[in-house]
């Protein structure tokens, strides 16, 4: 055990120390042109303690990151608007709306391209070109045609989280459905297997192994876009809210705990679908 948590420990402290030599270094001129102002000298203790303890930093310690999550992950209510488990349960409200409505759009445009030519050689292609639009350019096109018609709140967010989150399903399970080799296929076409037995017994189960690693990048994308939803809407609601709110006020301390609370919700989130995929490949099997 210890062998092991050795080597990750040793990173942990080193990037620490990188973040706190960062910290210094970018937050030293203000320290310097405070002096200056002042007419005092700056010493490397005064040097040290100023830089990471600024009240608008440009780069805050770890140290003022974690106090900040201190404060508004278990200090505050979860029903506080203050609080970040508010701001992230809105944001993951949006993120597993939209990633169930890409994961069942993925499936079945899969399916369609997996038994249909035309769908192969047409769908394949679109899907291909839609991820080479930049979301920052796409997300306020789709909050302003959803308001238009009177869908506000949840849903178009979801609907940008499910635009991020389908191609990666769409791409592996279309390769998930066609896993299966030729020696295969001909065996089941021997026994007089029609194409829905060769579906649900041969190609669905060898794609659940791909399928379950399309879905952890899924899932990933999935909050990206629901925290981009957030942003060209003022929301006042949501990871994405604390971001916007701390860059227009200076707040860099809150940006960076808004920051480190998604990266948590992500790994959670891509943790569940592991464990998932972990019960249900081992109840079908492989990996034994």
């Amino acid at each position: 055990m210890r062998a092991a948590l050795l080597p990750v420990l040793t990173v942990v402290a080193a990037l620490l120390l990188l973040w706190y030599a960062g910290a210094v270094w970018m937050n030293a001129q203000w320290t310097r042109d405070q002096a200056a102002r002042a007419g005092t000298e700056v010493t490397l203790p005064l040097l040290l303690q100023d830089t990471l303890s600024q009240e608008r930093p440009l780069l805050p310690a770890p140290h003022q990151v974690a106090a900040e999550l201190y404060d508004t992950v278990i200090a505050k209510a979860v029903t506080s608007k203050r609080s970040l488990v508010y701001h992230a349960w809105i944001t993951l409200s949006a993120t597993l709306l939209g990633f169930a409505i890409g994961t069942a759009l993925g499936i079945l445009l899969a399916v369609g391209i997996v038994h249909n030519r035309a769908m192969d050689m047409s769908v394949l292609p679109w899907a291909i070109a839609s991820q080479t639009i930049p979301i920052l350019a796409l997300a306020p096109m789709i909050i302003v045609v959803m308001n238009s018609v009177g869908v506000q709140g949840l849903l178009p967010k979801a609907v940008i989280s499910a635009y991020l989150s389908f191609f990666p399903v769409v791409v592996g399970m279309v390769s998930g459905l066609r896993a299966p080799d030729a020696m295969q296929m001909d065996l089941l076409k021997t026994y007089g297997a029609s194409r829905s037995q060769v579906f649900w017994r041969l190609r669905l189960p060898s794609s659940l192994p791909y399928l379950f690693a399309s879905l952890k990048v899924g899932i990933a994308a999935a909050l990206v876009g629901a925290i981009v939803g957030e942003l060209p809407t003022g929301a006042v609601r949501g990871l994405g809210a604390r971001l916007l709110s701390g860059s227009y006020y200076g707040q860099t301390v809150q940006i960076w705990a808004a920051l480190l609370m998604a990266a948590v919700c992500a790994a959670v989130l891509v943790g569940v679908v592991g464990l998932l995929q972990k019960v249900v490949l081992g109840r079908m099997g492989f990996g034994r």
